[in-house]
């Protein structure tokens, strides 16, 4: 494998789906500026991970950050705490509290993050300095 400073020898990246979904929440709840980082030297195939930009200072080649929006397509909206108490109090067959609040709540986030999977994106163009370049995404 060879190593590069040059982004476009990167042909790939691989994504776990739990760190895409962590940085989807964080944009969608408007709490960070979560990225897939994408850090040199660059090769072929490599590893876009979870990292929250803070200042950091970069070397000669610095690494790629990846929006997580631009990974995924049609992804549904995220729940929303005051839809899932009308859903739930619009159900003659539940009684509201508020505990069962919180627990339908817990279940539409659980099932918005198993829905991300199916949105991943099979490619991405990633920002470079000799202009854009498209990779192949793979989920891990």
């Amino acid at each position: 494998m060879t190593e590069s400073d040059d982004p476009t020898a990167i042909r790939s990246i691989a994504v776990r789906t739990d760190d895409l979904v962590a940085a989807l929440e964080a944009d969608l709840r408007g709490g960070g500026d979560a990225v897939l980082r994408i850090t040199p030297p660059f090769s072929g195939r490599m590893r876009a991970r979870l990292h929250v930009p803070s200042g950091d200072e970069y070397g000669e080649t610095a690494p790629i950050h990846v929006a997580p929006r631009a990974l995924v397509d049609d992804l549904p909206a995220y729940p929303d705490p005051d839809d899932s108490e009308d859903a739930l109090r619009a159900d003659p067959n539940v009684e509201y509290t508020r505990e069962c609040h919180h627990d339908r709540h817990q279940q539409a986030v659980a099932d918005w993050r198993d829905a991300v999977s199916e949105c991943i994106v099979d490619e991405v163009v990633l920002a470079t300095d000799a202009g854009d370049h498209r990779v192949a995404v793979t989920v891990v």
